[in-house]
């Protein structure tokens, strides 16, 4: 669910927002800190193994505490701007620490649609350095405690507190995630805050994806039994068909797997494969599975299948000849197994791993190509709201 323009007080201008704050967003004894509050205190791992309390930023002429994720694409197409606040204001008294508030077992497959990443300490990491993140880069995911104290409804939310550490400015960085900015509102009132003014406008909405507090782990468990509950189905495929699967004559990215039964590599790395189609099927991506197994052993290789909850598109190749299957799918292809190709629409390579594959380098190949923020996002009723 997104919660997307929600008031910060504890009125609503509709009925939707009120929805999504008070039974999906928020608990039920929640509210977001006032101004003129003091700041919670905290003490929560960082991405680089300290630990962090508010003790540690007491120089600071004001403290910006951003409340972020990995997985939402809201959060993403801010992170750049982070950075650059960051840089902005390092040398000029402020202090600035992000603080990812989501219990990442609450996190379904499908809101991750748009990451390669979930929300997880050890996937914090991996975005911190992936992206360079300057700044304290903290995990409330356990325990959420402190996401509670400061009331945070979306990601991202950014709370700024003055040098007494009282809140002057709650709500959102800008106004606008990716078009043109019109109202720098965190730069403002920081800026006041330096020159000791007042800072304009002290309350904005929030837009971004809802808090996953620890309620909903049940969601998301449901979620996979429902996933694992789908029919899964073999069909037989020849040269020609594995020709035109390659062509992509359709705007989805496609991921195709070689693998077989009698494949130690290819079996262990099914898993990974099933999750990635449940994170990205919902938009222009599908999965395709085609198995090098004997025809006779259609019924094993189907079977097989049904235990690891395949229900993507399953082919088994009815040739033992493996020279037209390389022609057919990929000329690169050296032979062995497993072998993974991503084809964009109309057939272009964009991805290829002969043996077992890297599941996060395959997860940051399909979302840099399908885009991680809503500007690439396709519309369906069936699609999950990160």
């Amino acid at each position: 669910m997104i919660y997307r323009n929600g008031i910060l007080n504890a009125a609503c201008t509709a009925v939707m927002f009120c929805i999504a704050a008070t039974t999906v967003a928020s608990p039920p004894d929640m509210k977001t800190l006032e101004i003129g509050q003091p700041a919670p205190d905290f003490e929560l791992p960082g991405v680089d193994d300290k630990t962090y309390s508010l003790d540690d930023f007491k120089a600071a002429k004001a403290l910006v505490v951003i409340f972020t994720c990995n997985h939402c694409p809201t959060a993403q197409a801010y992170e750049d701007r982070v950075i650059r606040l960051y840089e902005d204001y390092k040398d000029r008294g402020v202090a600035l620490v992000a603080i990812s508030p989501n219990d990442p077992k609450a996190v379904r497959l499908d809101e991750l649609g748009y990451s390669d990443l979930g929300d997880s300490l050890d996937e914090m990491k991996i975005r911190a350095k992936d992206k360079s993140f300057p700044f304290p880069y903290l995990y409330d995911g356990d325990t959420q405690k402190t996401s509670k104290a400061y009331g945070v409804l979306a990601t991202p939310h950014v709370f700024i507190f003055d040098h007494e550490r009282k809140l002057r400015y709650v709500g959102r960085i800008d106004n606008s995630e990716i078009g043109e900015v019109t109202s720098h509102d965190t730069r403002n009132a920081i800026d006041a805050l330096l020159a000791g003014r007042p800072v304009p406008l002290e309350q904005t909405r929030v837009f971004g994806c809802s808090t996953k507090w620890s309620d909903k782990r049940e969601n998301a468990a449901e979620a996979i039994k429902n996933w694992d509950a789908e029919p899964v189905s073999l069909e037989t495929i020849d040269e020609q068909g594995v020709k035109l699967l390659a062509e992509n004559k359709t705007n989805k990215l496609r991921l195709i797997n070689l693998w077989a039964t009698f494949c130690g590599p290819c079996v262990q790395e099914l898993p990974e494969l099933v999750t990635m189609n449940r994170m990205y099927r919902n938009r222009d991506f599908e999965m395709i599975t085609i198995s090098l197994d004997d025809v006779s052993e259609n019924d094993r290789a189907l079977e097989f299948l049904k235990q690891r909850h395949v229900s993507a598109k399953n082919y088994l190749f009815n040739s033992t000849d493996r020279d037209k299957l390389a022609e057919a799918l990929d000329p690169n292809w050296p032979g062995p197994m497993p072998y993974t190709v991503l084809i964009a629409p109309g057939g272009e390579v964009i991805y290829r791993q002969h043996g077992s594959l890297n599941p996060l380098e395959v997860k940051k190949a399909i979302v840099d190509f399908l885009g991680r923020t809503y500007a690439n996002r396709k519309k369906s009723p069936s699609s999950a709201e990160p």
